[in-house]
């Protein structure tokens, strides 16, 4: 993903010219993307993909004879378009090819770890099966309109993710439906007790409070399950022996998937050993790790701070500085393990704990991704704009609707001000048109609509009400009359 401390092949002096431009390219794109004194225009990124695939096309050329070479050219071709993909989606083009290139290197890299981890939620792989499906439409659309090679090396790294994405499903395949409930809760509480591991704070009732539910959950299984009892070894001892089994019998039961209750069994387990084992560390990480689980819980924080603020703070090329920080502590793991400076193994507490910070990381950037809008960034104000006037148009029509139209003039006096904004149907900014048109045109559409059917419902309302009063003081003026004729 990014430059490596892996070894790399020697670059033949043929391609320092590619080299070279592409390093302006990827310069002039990281300025592109630090200039937050105006949106990005299309054209601008548009410029600079093609410029990228030019020098792909001549680099195919040289290495006609050596497909398989792999130097610095690629690592920064890679940052290149994972750059570009992030600008597509700033830009709005989210269901285009090019967009498509950052969303399958973070689901690669999020699918390895659920794997190298040992324990997912079916849910995950639901998700994520879905996306790739959604994303390999966009490469078929984009056969005719961008590079041969980017869509070849998208192909490629999807299939990288369904082979993976398909071995992780065939790990729960058989869990039965009375299974499956409890398998996800032991997940849920797995990740749940990882991220109390790594709060600045030691949550110790809350951890408790977790254990309490494993060895309600151990009570209730009693009859179904063969758990070892606790041994004198210490916590991090029966994890990592747990581990080594479970990676044993993997091995050992080669394509055949694990019976559904050895899968719950094995995650219960290790539940239950981890508590053990966290509660013992009270969140202390070796300290010769403390630098690195700083950094990726810092991130993890940021990430998880931009879930929340999204829609009106994140321009998605901003996730490139945290895709590139994490790129690079994950290759600089070795066979899967984190080393200090001498080069040794952090203890079996450590590992799992910066596993699940990296793991974490990626997570909340790949539902940043998917979350990203097919709009402009130039007109995500009036886009956020509207999606909130259509959620409180809803909660106004879900709660009963108005009790007369002038409740609705507020949110009248707000769309009309916004469809003003429309010069020939078309929301400018200057004299460009951003991506988006059709998504924002709807948008308002729709709560045009809305705002409609609640004032025609508190016309009739109205109207009723007004009907009924009249009827009521027509009833209540004749009943004097008929009091006088019988006396």
């Amino acid at each position: 993903m990014t430059d490596s401390p892996a070894i790399r092949l020697p670059l033949d002096p043929k391609e320092q010219p590619i080299l070279d431009r592409i390093l302006d390219i990827r310069d002039r794109l990281s300025l592109l993307k630090a200039d937050k004194s105006t949106y990005v225009k299309s054209q601008d990124v548009l410029t600079l993909y093609n410029q990228i695939n030019e020098q792909v096309e001549i680099l195919n050329e040289i290495r006609k004879e050596k497909r398989d070479e792999q130097n610095r050219v690629d690592i920064v071709l890679d940052d290149c378009y994972q750059l570009i993909s992030l600008f597509f989606m700033t830009v709005g083009r989210t269901q285009e090819a090019p967009a498509v290139y950052s969303a399958v290197s973070t689901v690669k890299r999020l699918l390895d770890h659920l794997r190298e981890a040992g324990f997912y939620s079916r849910k995950d792989l639901i998700s994520i099966g879905k996306k790739l499906e959604e994303w390999q439409g966009s490469v078929e659309r984009g056969r005719e309109h961008h590079s041969p090679h980017l869509l070849t090396l998208l192909e490629a790294r999807m299939a990288v993710c369904r082979t993976t994405l398909h071995q992780l499903e065939h790990e729960l395949s058989h869990l039965t439906p009375d299974l499956e409930p409890i398998y996800e809760e032991l997940v849920s509480i797995l990740r749940s007790l990882s991220g109390s591991n790594a709060r600045s704070k030691f949550p110790v009732q809350e951890v408790r409070q977790f254990h309490t539910r494993l060895l309600e959950i151990k009570e209730k299984t009693h009859d179904s399950f063969t758990l070892p009892e606790k041994d004198d070894r210490s916590a991090e001892d029966r994890y990592a022996d747990k581990l080594r089994q479970m990676q044993a019998e993997h091995d050992a039961a080669g394509n055949t998937a694990p019976e559904g209750r050895k899968v719950v069994s094995d995650v219960l387990q290790r539940c239950l050993i981890w508590v053990d084992l966290i509660q013992q560390k009270q969140g202390k990480i070796d300290e010769r790790f403390q630098d690195t689980y700083d950094k990726l819980r810092e991130i993890r924080n940021q990430l998880d701070r931009l879930t929340l603020t999204q829609s009106w703070s994140l321009r998605e090329t901003d996730l490139w500085m945290y895709q590139r920080q994490l790129d690079r502590v994950d290759e600089a793991r070795v066979d899967g393990n984190f080393l200090d400076a001498e080069g040794k193994p952090a203890d079996l507490h450590a590992q799992r704990t910066l596993l699940y910070l990296l793991r974490k990381s990626y997570a909340y950037i790949y539902q940043l991704i998917i979350a990203s809008e097919p709009v402009s960034e130039a007109l995500l104000p009036i886009y956020n704009q509207l999606m909130t006037l259509r959620r409180c148009l809803w909660e106004v029509k879900n709660s009963g609707g108005v009790d007369s139209p002038r409740e609705l003039y507020p949110y009248s006096m707000k769309l009309n001000s916004i469809d003003n904004m429309r010069v020939d149907g078309k929301f400018m900014v200057g004299s460009d048109i951003p991506e988006g048109q059709g998504s924002v045109t709807t948008l308002l559409a729709e709560c045009f609509e809305l705002a409609y059917d609640l004032r025609t419902a508190a016309e009739e309302h109205q109207e009723n009400e007004d009907s009924a009063m009249k009827d009521t003081v027509k009833d209540e003026g004749a009943t004097p009359a008929v009091g006088v004729g019988v006396q």
